[in-house]
Parts: structure tokens; sequence; C-alpha cells
């Protein structure tokens, strides 16, 4: 028997197909022959003998389509030969009826067979597939007991075994202790440590395995490669490049898929683009890697085309679409894809719905949103709270805060983001006094505020002019819950303090930003001057602001504009020869409305 199987591991995507299933079972030609065989047994009075019915069992076992008809025809033989034990067996481990394998091994065992070398590598599967640790320890005891502890195939499933069912120590002593070890055993190993998370110790046995000269494959490549990753050293993943180049190893779909997402994740969409090129063979998930890469990377052209020429197109493949016109601030053309998703059938998923939502708040439009939210009901599609989150901060952007706090209050489970969706909401659209009834529920509840909770809620004092409360707030963020402001929260003070009329007090804030100080917090600061007339600290925002980002006629103008207020024409003068002498790069401002026509 191969030892290919042994390597499979829990992945959405299946590493390789079980060798178990045979070229006959998927061939209609070979299906209508094995049938005609079982209808002459029957007919002859065969179907209970054990060496008659071996070669239609084996047929039947190995396709998952005809598993039921197997189950029949074993049922009719008086005494199944150790073979035939061994293809049930066998068919039940690779099908979703792992526990069935288990229970025909303890049968088989009652009727007097103890099962061979391939009997106990197809428990072993079964054992990892549902998973059962304590079963397999059984199965452990008996290999050792009938000899088989030196095979090569019966080590490789322990190893495989022991890796599913998280017994990492197990797996290792097997490995550690055979006296000979092939492709497999490494991968079994390898797989074993990458299934539970231990990332170093995959590149720990690859170097080992290296010392060995034992060549990788493909299924050590994708280990390895996503390994590097969650490690963070993402600058192995060259180095592994290198080896798969010097070394020949086949990039077949699965590892073409994984080296194109690994890239595709870095932004390095060349490198990306190359390896799909390379691919002999591609899959809808092939399709979608690149075209996830290409959007990630601003390329929406190239993502376009990609999804233009997807013959085969799954929910997947429109999501990535839509997230990349998302991404790229494209909001029209990713609602308008999503109903050229509906119109085509396809039914969206939960990700695609949220996407969507985020960009009807984008778009402040309501009349989309509510379209999307009716679909959703009407589909019966089943949410979950990243989705209802996605409700709550589209109704709260689009204005609607009564829908909003609706989908919120109707939540089964709320997590930290869905109360800073709607704090946030009704503080912007101007509750703060509900804001902050809010927050003190969510601090009632038990729920730890973020960064973002904090933002709405700086923002409700700075409406309601509860300056105090606000600092307060705002100390509490590193104090109470060990949160670092950061550029947003330091926004808000500076607001708070302006509306306050307190110029001084924002200043000082303002200036004691440990980071690099926003543009966006001076011109508060600028304004807020020229709205009380200040125009010591005027000129220093000015200033300031013309440090920062001396392009922007806005600043040329609230400057020259507050100077003039006051009288200050030789500063206004200064003002309109900064913007002469920066002639070409300085921008104008100018006006613009939209408007949205309904037909």
């Amino acid at each position: 028997m191969s030892g290919r199987p042994l390597s499979e591991l829990r992945r959405s995507v299946t590493r390789h197909r079980a060798a178990a299933v045979n070229t006959a079972a998927r061939d209609p030609i070979s299906n209508y022959r094995i049938k005609e065989l079982h209808g002459r047994l029957i007919r002859s009075h065969q179907c209970s003998n054990s060496n008659s019915m071996a070669e239609v069992i084996k047929h039947y076992a190995l396709s998952e389509s005809s598993l039921q008809k197997s189950m029949l025809a074993f049922s009719k033989i008086c005494n199944p030969s150790l073979p035939i034990w061994n293809h049930m067996i066998r068919g039940l481990s690779q099908s979703d009826r792992p526990e069935d394998a288990l229970h025909l091994f303890d049968e088989m065992r009652q009727r007097g067979l103890r099962g061979n070398n391939l009997t106990f590598i197809f428990v072993c599967k079964a054992c990892a597939k549902i998973p059962n640790i304590l079963y397999g320890k059984r199965i452990h005891v008996h290999v050792l007991k009938m000899g088989f502890g030196s095979y090569l195939y019966a080590c490789n499933a322990l190893i495989h075994m022991y890796g599913f069912c998280g017994e990492l120590g197990f797996a290792r002593k097997v490995f550690d202790e055979m006296s000979e070890r092939d492709l497999v055993s490494w991968n079994s190993l390898i797989c074993s440590y990458s299934q539970c998370g231990n990332y170093d110790d995959v590149l720990g046995v690859f170097d080992a395995m290296r010392v060995e000269n034992v060549k990788a494959d493909a299924v050590t490549m994708v280990k390895v490669v996503l390994a590097c990753v969650h490690v963070g050293e993402t600058k192995l993943v060259e180095s592994m490049m290198e080896y798969i180049e010097d070394n020949g190893v086949e990039i077949d779909v699965f590892l073409g898929n994984t080296l194109i997402d690994v890239y595709g994740k870095r932004g390095s969409v060349g490198s990306a683009w190359n390896i799909f090129e390379r691919m002999g063979k591609k899959n809808v998930v092939s399709w979608n890697a690149m075209i996830a890469a290409a959007a990630k990377s601003g390329d929406i052209s190239l993502a376009k085309k990609l999804f233009d020429e997807t013959v085969e197109r799954d929910v997947v493949t429109w999501t990535c679409m839509i997230a990349g016109y998302a991404q790229s601030n494209r909001y029209e053309d990713a609602v308008t894809l999503f109903d050229e998703m509906v119109a085509a059938k396809i039914n969206p998923d939960r990700v695609t719905i949220a996407t969507v939502l985020s960009a009807c708040a984008r778009l402040g439009r309501l009349d989309l949103g509510d379209a999307v939210h009716d679909y959703l009901t009407r589909s019966k599609i089943e949410t979950d709270i990243y989705v209802e989150n996605a409700l709550v901060d589209m109704y709260s952007k689009c204005g609607s805060v009564e829908k909003a706090l609706a989908v919120f209050r109707g939540m089964k489970r709320l997590d930290p983001v869905s109360w800073t969706a709607i704090i946030c909401g009704v503080a912007v659209n101007g509750d703060p006094d509900r804001a902050l009834n809010l927050f003190s529920e969510m601090l009632r509840n038990g729920v730890k505020p973020i960064h973002g909770t904090f933002v709405g809620v700086l923002l409700a004092c700075a409406h309601s002019g509860l300056v105090e409360k606000g600092l307060s707030f705002f100390d509490d963020m590193r104090k109470i819950y060990g949160l670092v402001p950061e550029m947003a929260h330091y926004g808000c003070v500076v607001d708070l303090l302006c509306r306050a009329g307190d110029l001084c007090k924002a200043y000082e804030v303002a200036r004691s930003i440990p980071v690099s100080s926003d543009v966006v917090v001076w011109r508060m600061l600028l304004s807020a001057c020229n709205l009380y007339g200040d125009t010591v600290l005027a000129k220093i925002a000015s200033d300031k602001i013309l440090e920062v980002d001396p392009c922007n006629g806005v600043d040329y103008v609230l400057s020259s504009n507050l100077y003039a207020g006051v009288e200050k024409w030789d500063e206004v003068v200064r003002m309109r020869e900064l913007v002469e002498k920066g002639r070409g790069n300085v921008s104008r401002p100018s006006g613009w409305s939209s408007i949205q026509i309904i037909d």
C-alpha cells in the first residue's frame, strides 16, 4: 500500500485525495461492470461468498457514493475474509463515518480475526479523523503485540494518528524509534507539529530533514512556508523558495496556492503572479488567491481582469473582487458587483454581506443598506456578530440611529466592537447623553472598552461640553484600561478643549502628543483661534501647519482670514506671499457638492 494517505492534514482543501479511492470507482464503465458482476453473483446465489464478493466490496467501499451499497453487500456475506474486512474499514475510515470503522474493527476482533498491518493503518486513520486518542493508544498496543512495530507504514500511520490527536510527544517518540524512515515519515511529523501550531518545531524538523539529505516535496514545503509566516520569519520564505527551485520541488496546486496567498498578503503581487503563471494546474482557490493578491496591492485592473477570466466562480471569488473594490474606495463598484452576484444566483456569505454593508456606510446610502438588510432577512442567510456589527455601523453612518439601536438591541451576543459601533454612532449623530449612557451600560455589563470606544466617548463629551469628564475618561484610558492614547484620542481632547474655549490647554495637549502631530489637530486649534480671536496661538498653530503640510491652500486661507479679522494686514500679506511663492505646489480650495438622483 502507498504511504501517501498518511501525509494528509486537516486543511480546508485536502492535500491529497486518499490513495484508497481506486480508479475503477470513478470510471462509469467500471461502475457498470461492477454492478453487472454484482447482479450475476446475486442471480447465481454467490453474493454470500467471501471470495466471489471481494472485488465488488472493494469497489463499493472505496467510493463514497456507493459506501452504503458496500454495507448492504457486506451484511450478506457469511464469513467475510480479512481482505474484505480491510476494504470495509478502509472505506469507512476515509468517509464521514470514521466511528463506524472502529465499530467494525471491534466486530472483526470478536469474530476471531486479529487483523494485519493494513488493518491497523486504516484504523489509525479513523482514530485521527474522529479524533479518539484512547482508542488510538489501544491500536498502538495491538501493533506492538502483533510485531508490526517496525513496519514503516504502520509507524507512519501512528505518527499521523498521534499528531491529529494532539499527542506530539508520542508522535515524536514513534518517529525517533523508527529504524527506517521515508519522506512520508518526515511529512507526518512536520504535519503533526503544524496541526498543533508548533511552528518552530516544524522548522526544526525540516532542518534535520535537510541534514539527513531527505528531499522535501510539495507537502513538506506547504507546511514549512506556513511555519515561516507564523513565526514572523517572512524573509525565510525567499530562502524556502530557493530550496524549491534548487531541488526541483514541483509547485502543485496546493503549494502554488499557499505561495500566492503568502506573497499576496505581503503585497508582493509580482512574486504571486510569477507563481500563478508557473502553475500547470489551477483551481478556483488559485484564481481567488491571485485576485485577492492583486486587489490588496491596489491593482484593481489586474484583479478585475482575473475575475473576468475566471471560468469557475464561487462565493469567495465574488467576495474577493467586492472587497477589492471596497479597499480601493470604489464603493459604488462594490455594490454594483454585489447586485450582479445576486443576479447570478450566487448566494453571498457573511463576509460578502459585511463587506457590502461597509461600502453602503461609506457611501452614506441608507437605501442600499436597507436593501441589503432586507435581502439578508428574506434569504435567511445565517448572520453572525460581524454582520450585525456591520449593520449597526452602516445605520449609524447613514444617520439612522434608531435602526442602529434596533439591530443592536436585537443582538444575542455583544462584543467590544458592537458597543463601540453604537456608542460612536450615537455620539456622531448628536445624542451625546445617550452615548455616555450606553458607555456606562457597557461597563456595567463587564465589557472592556477598546481604543475606538473612547473615541466615541470623547466625542460625546466634546459635544456636551463635559470638559472635566472628558479629561477624566482620557486619563482612565491608560490608568484603568491600559490603553495607550492614539492620535484620534488626542484630536478629540484638543477638540473638547477648543469647544470650551480653553485654547492654552488645547495647545499644551497638542504639543504633548508623543508621536508626530497630525495636521488636523493643529487645524482644529487654528480654527478655534479664529473663533476666539487669539492671534498669538494662531501664529504658532499656523506655522506648525505650514511646516507639516505646506501645500494645502485651505490653511493659508484660514490664517489669512484670521489676521484680516483683527486687521493684521502685514500677516495677511505674508500669507498671500507664501501662497505665491509656492505657486504650482499649493492646492487652491474648491467647493463641491453632490446630490443623489432617485429614478
